[in-house]
Protein backbone atom coordinates (compact mmCIF):
# COMPACT_ATOMS: atom_id res chain seq x y z
CA UNK A 1 0.00 0.00 0.00
CA UNK A 2 1.55 3.08 -0.86
CA UNK A 3 1.67 6.33 -3.26
CA UNK A 4 3.52 6.56 -6.05
CA UNK A 5 4.25 9.44 -8.68
CA UNK A 6 3.98 8.74 -12.14
CA UNK A 7 4.48 11.98 -14.38
CA UNK A 8 3.04 14.28 -11.99
CA UNK A 9 0.01 12.30 -11.79
CA UNK A 10 -0.28 11.01 -7.91
CA UNK A 11 -1.17 6.94 -7.96
CA UNK A 12 -2.90 5.26 -5.05
CA UNK A 13 -1.55 1.51 -5.22
CA UNK A 14 -3.33 -0.94 -2.65
CA UNK A 15 -2.40 -4.65 -3.15
CA UNK A 16 -1.98 -3.93 -6.64
CA UNK A 17 -4.97 -1.84 -7.60
CA UNK A 18 -4.35 1.80 -8.72
CA UNK A 19 -6.35 4.47 -8.41
CA UNK A 20 -5.36 8.11 -9.56
CA UNK A 21 -6.02 11.02 -6.88
CA UNK A 22 -7.51 13.69 -8.52
CA UNK A 23 -5.43 17.09 -8.27
CA UNK A 24 -8.77 19.32 -7.18
CA UNK A 25 -8.66 16.48 -4.26
CA UNK A 26 -5.18 16.99 -3.21
CA UNK A 27 -5.83 20.88 -3.51
CA UNK A 28 -8.64 20.72 -1.47
CA UNK A 29 -5.99 20.04 1.80
CA UNK A 30 -3.46 21.89 1.43
CA UNK A 31 -2.55 22.94 5.00
CA UNK A 32 -0.55 26.51 4.88
CA UNK A 33 -1.58 28.79 7.45
CA UNK A 34 -2.72 31.20 4.11
CA UNK A 35 -5.02 28.00 3.08
CA UNK A 36 -6.02 26.37 6.72
CA UNK A 37 -6.92 27.95 9.80
CA UNK A 38 -4.28 26.35 12.07
CA UNK A 39 -6.45 26.05 15.02
CA UNK A 40 -9.69 25.28 13.78
CA UNK A 41 -8.46 23.07 10.44
CA UNK A 42 -11.31 25.20 8.64
CA UNK A 43 -10.29 26.55 5.08
CA UNK A 44 -9.32 29.62 4.47
CA UNK A 45 -11.01 29.55 0.55
CA UNK A 46 -13.79 27.85 -1.07
CA UNK A 47 -12.29 24.98 -2.99
CA UNK A 48 -15.96 25.05 -5.12
CA UNK A 49 -14.59 27.77 -7.02
CA UNK A 50 -11.60 26.40 -8.27
CA UNK A 51 -11.19 24.78 -11.89
CA UNK A 52 -8.86 22.71 -14.08
CA UNK A 53 -6.56 22.54 -11.42
CA UNK A 54 -3.75 20.15 -12.17
CA UNK A 55 -0.33 19.43 -10.73
CA UNK A 56 2.41 21.11 -12.15
CA UNK A 57 5.20 19.78 -10.81
CA UNK A 58 5.08 16.39 -8.19
CA UNK A 59 8.04 15.01 -5.90
CA UNK A 60 7.89 12.22 -3.03
CA UNK A 61 10.88 13.07 -0.43
CA UNK A 62 11.06 10.71 2.10
CA UNK A 63 7.16 10.34 4.31
CA UNK A 64 6.82 13.51 1.98
CA UNK A 65 5.01 14.67 -0.83
CA UNK A 66 5.50 18.27 -2.51
CA UNK A 67 2.94 19.20 -4.98
CA UNK A 68 3.01 22.44 -7.13
CA UNK A 69 -0.30 23.12 -8.59
CA UNK A 70 -1.19 24.91 -12.11
CA UNK A 71 -2.61 28.09 -9.48
CA UNK A 72 0.87 28.91 -8.23
CA UNK A 73 0.29 27.01 -5.23
CA UNK A 74 2.84 25.17 -3.32
CA UNK A 75 1.97 22.23 -0.57
CA UNK A 76 3.59 19.38 1.60
CA UNK A 77 1.38 16.51 1.90
CA UNK A 78 2.37 13.83 4.88
CA UNK A 79 1.78 10.74 3.12
CA UNK A 80 0.87 8.14 5.63
CA UNK A 81 -2.12 10.99 6.72
CA UNK A 82 -3.17 10.50 2.71
CA UNK A 83 -3.58 6.46 2.85
CA UNK A 84 -5.59 6.98 6.32
CA UNK A 85 -8.32 9.09 4.54
CA UNK A 86 -8.17 7.12 1.30
CA UNK A 87 -8.93 4.24 3.40
CA UNK A 88 -11.16 6.01 5.36
CA UNK A 89 -9.31 4.54 8.31
CA UNK A 90 -10.06 7.31 10.49
CA UNK A 91 -13.81 5.59 10.89
CA UNK A 92 -14.57 5.06 14.26
CA UNK A 93 -16.32 2.52 12.80
CA UNK A 94 -13.67 0.64 10.92
CA UNK A 95 -11.37 1.04 13.55
CA UNK A 96 -12.91 -0.50 16.46
CA UNK A 97 -14.16 -4.30 16.59
CA UNK A 98 -17.64 -4.55 17.29
CA UNK A 99 -18.44 -7.78 19.85
CA UNK A 100 -21.58 -8.92 19.93
CA UNK A 101 -22.38 -10.93 23.14
CA UNK A 102 -24.67 -12.93 25.17
CA UNK A 103 -24.92 -13.91 28.33
CA UNK A 104 -21.73 -15.88 28.54
CA UNK A 105 -20.14 -12.81 28.51
CA UNK A 106 -17.51 -13.45 31.35
CA UNK A 107 -15.97 -9.81 32.09
CA UNK A 108 -18.15 -6.75 31.98
CA UNK A 109 -15.93 -3.62 30.66
CA UNK A 110 -15.24 -1.58 33.83
CA UNK A 111 -13.42 1.89 34.41
CA UNK A 112 -13.02 3.80 37.52
CA UNK A 113 -13.44 7.41 37.69
CA UNK A 114 -10.15 9.28 38.84
CA UNK A 115 -8.84 12.71 38.41
CA UNK A 116 -8.62 14.28 35.17
CA UNK A 117 -10.72 11.58 34.29
CA UNK A 118 -12.24 12.93 31.43
CA UNK A 119 -8.96 13.75 29.00
CA UNK A 120 -7.42 10.58 30.33
CA UNK A 121 -6.08 7.36 28.05
CA UNK A 122 -8.94 5.80 30.47
CA UNK A 123 -11.49 7.33 28.77
CA UNK A 124 -10.26 6.93 25.92
CA UNK A 125 -10.15 3.44 26.43
CA UNK A 126 -13.76 3.58 27.59
CA UNK A 127 -15.09 5.34 24.63
CA UNK A 128 -13.80 2.25 22.71
CA UNK A 129 -15.25 -0.22 24.94
CA UNK A 130 -18.44 1.15 24.79
CA UNK A 131 -18.59 1.08 20.61
CA UNK A 132 -17.72 -2.40 21.18
CA UNK A 133 -19.83 -4.20 23.99
CA UNK A 134 -22.66 -1.29 23.49
CA UNK A 135 -22.46 -0.45 27.28
CA UNK A 136 -19.76 0.14 30.35
CA UNK A 137 -19.75 0.89 33.52
CA UNK A 138 -17.66 3.51 35.75
CA UNK A 139 -17.18 2.67 39.24
CA UNK A 140 -16.76 5.75 42.19
CA UNK A 141 -18.24 8.53 41.10
CA UNK A 142 -19.06 11.40 43.53
CA UNK A 143 -22.54 10.66 44.41
CA UNK A 144 -23.97 14.30 44.82
CA UNK A 145 -24.73 17.50 43.25
CA UNK A 146 -26.16 15.80 40.06
CA UNK A 147 -23.08 14.69 39.15
CA UNK A 148 -24.66 12.84 36.18
CA UNK A 149 -24.70 15.88 34.30
CA UNK A 150 -21.32 16.60 34.59
CA UNK A 151 -20.32 13.53 33.77
CA UNK A 152 -22.57 13.50 30.08
CA UNK A 153 -21.25 17.07 29.20
CA UNK A 154 -18.14 16.11 29.71
CA UNK A 155 -18.47 14.05 26.76
CA UNK A 156 -21.09 16.06 24.52
CA UNK A 157 -24.24 17.50 25.61
CA UNK A 158 -27.05 16.23 27.58
CA UNK A 159 -30.26 15.96 24.88
CA UNK A 160 -33.14 16.81 26.99
CA UNK A 161 -36.44 14.89 26.47
CA UNK A 162 -40.21 15.07 28.04
CA UNK A 163 -38.72 14.19 31.56
CA UNK A 164 -36.58 16.82 31.84
CA UNK A 165 -32.64 17.30 31.26
CA UNK A 166 -31.90 14.52 33.67
CA UNK A 167 -34.61 12.00 35.38
CA UNK A 168 -34.57 10.32 39.01
CA UNK A 169 -35.27 6.85 39.01
CA UNK A 170 -37.02 5.79 42.38
CA UNK A 171 -40.71 4.59 43.52
CA UNK A 172 -42.71 7.57 43.93
CA UNK A 173 -46.72 7.95 43.81
CA UNK A 174 -48.92 8.02 40.77
CA UNK A 175 -45.98 7.96 38.60
CA UNK A 176 -46.26 9.13 34.64
CA UNK A 177 -44.07 5.83 33.83
CA UNK A 178 -43.56 2.15 35.43
CA UNK A 179 -39.60 3.15 35.60
CA UNK A 180 -40.95 5.22 38.87
CA UNK A 181 -42.26 2.37 40.85
CA UNK A 182 -40.81 -0.81 42.08
CA UNK A 183 -41.95 -3.26 39.76
CA UNK A 184 -39.87 -5.47 37.41
CA UNK A 185 -38.97 -4.17 34.06
CA UNK A 186 -38.40 -6.66 31.13
CA UNK A 187 -36.02 -5.91 28.59
CA UNK A 188 -36.86 -2.61 26.38
CA UNK A 189 -35.12 0.27 24.22
CA UNK A 190 -35.86 3.66 25.70
CA UNK A 191 -38.32 5.98 24.12
CA UNK A 192 -39.03 4.32 21.10
CA UNK A 193 -41.77 7.21 20.46
CA UNK A 194 -39.31 10.51 20.36
CA UNK A 195 -37.96 11.41 17.17
CA UNK A 196 -35.67 10.81 17.07
CA UNK A 197 -34.91 7.90 19.88
CA UNK A 198 -32.34 9.05 22.57
CA UNK A 199 -28.87 7.79 20.96
CA UNK A 200 -27.18 7.03 24.27
CA UNK A 201 -28.78 6.74 28.13
CA UNK A 202 -26.90 7.36 31.36
CA UNK A 203 -27.81 5.69 34.42
CA UNK A 204 -25.82 6.89 37.66
CA UNK A 205 -26.68 5.10 40.82
CA UNK A 206 -26.83 7.56 43.96
CA UNK A 207 -28.43 4.82 46.37
CA UNK A 208 -29.09 1.23 46.75
CA UNK A 209 -30.29 -0.42 49.73
CA UNK A 210 -32.66 -2.72 48.64
CA UNK A 211 -31.65 -6.48 47.95
CA UNK A 212 -33.36 -6.94 44.60
CA UNK A 213 -33.57 -4.25 41.78
CA UNK A 214 -31.02 -5.97 39.72
CA UNK A 215 -29.99 -4.09 36.29
CA UNK A 216 -30.11 -6.49 33.13
CA UNK A 217 -28.96 -5.93 29.74
CA UNK A 218 -29.33 -7.81 26.29
CA UNK A 219 -27.16 -7.35 23.51
CA UNK A 220 -30.08 -7.06 20.68
CA UNK A 221 -27.93 -7.28 17.90
CA UNK A 222 -26.88 -10.18 19.11
CA UNK A 223 -30.54 -11.36 18.79
CA UNK A 224 -31.35 -10.43 15.95
CA UNK A 225 -28.60 -12.23 14.27
CA UNK A 226 -29.77 -15.17 16.20
CA UNK A 227 -32.97 -14.51 14.72
CA UNK A 228 -31.46 -14.11 11.32
CA UNK A 229 -29.80 -17.11 10.98
CA UNK A 230 -32.43 -19.60 12.91
CA UNK A 231 -35.78 -18.30 11.70
CA UNK A 232 -35.40 -15.91 8.06
CA UNK A 233 -39.16 -15.21 8.08
CA UNK A 234 -39.35 -13.65 11.28
CA UNK A 235 -36.46 -11.71 11.30
CA UNK A 236 -37.65 -9.87 7.37
CA UNK A 237 -41.11 -9.05 8.49
CA UNK A 238 -39.92 -7.36 12.01
CA UNK A 239 -37.42 -5.37 9.57
CA UNK A 240 -40.62 -4.78 7.17
CA UNK A 241 -43.45 -4.08 9.77
CA UNK A 242 -43.06 -0.61 11.22
CA UNK A 243 -45.28 0.16 14.71
CA UNK A 244 -46.05 3.06 16.56
CA UNK A 245 -44.95 3.77 19.87
CA UNK A 246 -47.12 6.85 22.04
CA UNK A 247 -46.46 7.61 25.17
CA UNK A 248 -49.45 9.72 26.70
CA UNK A 249 -48.47 11.95 29.83
CA UNK A 250 -51.22 15.14 30.91
CA UNK A 251 -49.29 17.79 28.72
CA UNK A 252 -47.74 15.97 25.98
CA UNK A 253 -48.75 12.52 23.57
CA UNK A 254 -45.42 11.53 21.73
CA UNK A 255 -45.53 9.03 18.46
CA UNK A 256 -42.90 7.73 16.19
CA UNK A 257 -42.81 4.54 14.02
CA UNK A 258 -40.41 2.21 13.03
CA UNK A 259 -39.78 -1.35 12.64
CA UNK A 260 -38.46 -3.70 15.96
CA UNK A 261 -35.32 -4.55 13.83
CA UNK A 262 -34.03 -2.00 11.49
CA UNK A 263 -31.24 -1.90 8.58
CA UNK A 264 -29.54 0.41 7.09
CA UNK A 265 -28.93 0.89 3.50
CA UNK A 266 -26.15 -1.94 3.39
CA UNK A 267 -28.86 -4.52 5.02
CA UNK A 268 -26.43 -3.77 8.24
CA UNK A 269 -28.47 -3.89 11.63
CA UNK A 270 -28.80 -0.19 12.50
CA UNK A 271 -31.11 -0.38 15.24
CA UNK A 272 -33.70 -2.16 17.50
CA UNK A 273 -37.01 -0.96 18.99
CA UNK A 274 -38.83 -3.06 21.59
CA UNK A 275 -41.21 -2.04 24.79
CA UNK A 276 -44.80 -3.76 25.15
CA UNK A 277 -46.12 -1.13 27.16
CA UNK A 278 -45.90 1.29 24.42
CA UNK A 279 -46.17 -0.05 20.49
CA UNK A 280 -49.19 -0.20 18.79
CA UNK A 281 -49.25 -2.85 15.99
CA UNK A 282 -50.84 -1.42 12.90
CA UNK A 283 -53.65 -2.98 11.10
CA UNK A 284 -52.54 -5.83 8.35
CA UNK A 285 -54.37 -8.63 6.58
CA UNK A 286 -54.68 -11.68 9.07
CA UNK A 287 -52.14 -14.11 7.88
CA UNK A 288 -49.71 -11.02 7.84
CA UNK A 289 -50.76 -10.03 11.73
CA UNK A 290 -50.36 -13.88 12.12
CA UNK A 291 -46.63 -14.24 11.41
CA UNK A 292 -45.82 -10.69 13.03
CA UNK A 293 -47.51 -11.65 15.99
CA UNK A 294 -45.45 -15.49 16.17
CA UNK A 295 -42.41 -12.97 15.20
CA UNK A 296 -42.22 -10.39 18.20
CA UNK A 297 -43.46 -13.41 20.61
CA UNK A 298 -40.27 -14.78 19.71
CA UNK A 299 -37.66 -11.71 19.72
CA UNK A 300 -39.49 -10.97 23.14
CA UNK A 301 -38.83 -14.93 24.43
CA UNK A 302 -35.15 -14.48 23.02
CA UNK A 303 -34.57 -10.99 24.66
CA UNK A 304 -35.66 -12.65 27.92
CA UNK A 305 -34.20 -15.78 28.08
CA UNK A 306 -31.35 -16.62 30.19
CA UNK A 307 -29.07 -17.17 27.12
CA UNK A 308 -29.12 -13.42 26.13
CA UNK A 309 -29.52 -11.99 29.52
CA UNK A 310 -26.75 -10.49 31.69
CA UNK A 311 -27.69 -9.47 35.49
CA UNK A 312 -25.84 -7.22 38.06
CA UNK A 313 -26.34 -5.25 40.78
CA UNK A 314 -25.57 -1.63 40.48
CA UNK A 315 -24.09 0.05 43.48
CA UNK A 316 -23.47 4.06 44.50
CA UNK A 317 -21.06 5.75 42.82
CA UNK A 318 -21.64 3.37 39.44
CA UNK A 319 -22.68 4.55 36.07
CA UNK A 320 -24.08 2.38 33.34
CA UNK A 321 -23.27 4.12 29.87
CA UNK A 322 -25.66 2.32 27.46
CA UNK A 323 -26.43 2.12 23.68
CA UNK A 324 -30.04 2.63 23.62
CA UNK A 325 -30.04 1.73 19.72
CA UNK A 326 -28.39 -1.73 19.76
CA UNK A 327 -28.99 -2.66 23.61
CA UNK A 328 -32.08 -3.25 25.97
CA UNK A 329 -32.14 -2.72 29.28
CA UNK A 330 -34.30 -3.35 32.00
CA UNK A 331 -34.63 -4.51 36.07
CA UNK A 332 -35.64 -7.06 38.72
CA UNK A 333 -38.35 -6.05 41.05
CA UNK A 334 -37.21 -4.65 44.58
CA UNK A 335 -39.38 -4.02 47.88
CA UNK A 336 -39.22 -0.42 48.65
CA UNK A 337 -39.64 -1.23 52.28
CA UNK A 338 -36.33 -2.55 52.83
CA UNK A 339 -34.55 0.48 51.94
CA UNK A 340 -33.91 3.32 49.26
CA UNK A 341 -33.43 2.49 45.06
CA UNK A 342 -32.41 5.98 43.44
CA UNK A 343 -30.59 6.41 40.19
CA UNK A 344 -30.49 9.32 37.67
CA UNK A 345 -30.59 9.41 34.05
CA UNK A 346 -30.17 11.21 31.29
CA UNK A 347 -29.57 11.01 27.31
CA UNK A 348 -26.39 12.05 25.26
CA UNK A 349 -26.10 11.79 21.06
CA UNK A 350 -23.50 9.62 19.37
CA UNK A 351 -21.89 12.50 17.83
CA UNK A 352 -21.29 13.41 21.64
CA UNK A 353 -19.24 10.09 22.05
CA UNK A 354 -17.32 10.32 18.50
CA UNK A 355 -16.78 13.25 18.61
CA UNK A 356 -15.19 13.09 22.24
CA UNK A 357 -13.27 10.14 20.81
CA UNK A 358 -12.17 11.44 17.83
CA UNK A 359 -10.76 13.86 20.11
CA UNK A 360 -9.02 11.85 22.94
CA UNK A 361 -7.79 9.31 19.25
CA UNK A 362 -5.46 12.15 18.46
CA UNK A 363 -3.10 12.11 21.93
CA UNK A 364 -4.16 7.91 22.26
CA UNK A 365 -3.94 6.27 19.56
CA UNK A 366 -0.23 6.04 18.21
Amino acid sequence: MKIEVNNNTIIFNNSNKKTEIHPLWLRERVSNKEYLDQKTEQRLFDPSLLENIKIKNAIIKGNILELTFNDGVQSRFHLNKLKSEFLDSNNLFNTVKVNLWDSSLKKIPKYTFKKNFFESKEMYNLLISFYKYGFVIIKNLPTKNNFIVNFANSIGTIRPTNFGEFFNVKSVPNPNDLAYTSLSLSPHTDNPYRKPVPCIQLLHCIENEVSGGFSTLVDGFKVAQYLKKTKPDFFKILTKIKVKFKFTDKKVVLENDGPLIELDENNNLKQVRFSTRLDFVPLLKKDKLELYYKARKKISDLYNSNKFKIEFKLMPGDLLMMDNHRLLHGRTSYNPNEGKRYLQGCYIDYDSSEGKLRHLKRSFDY
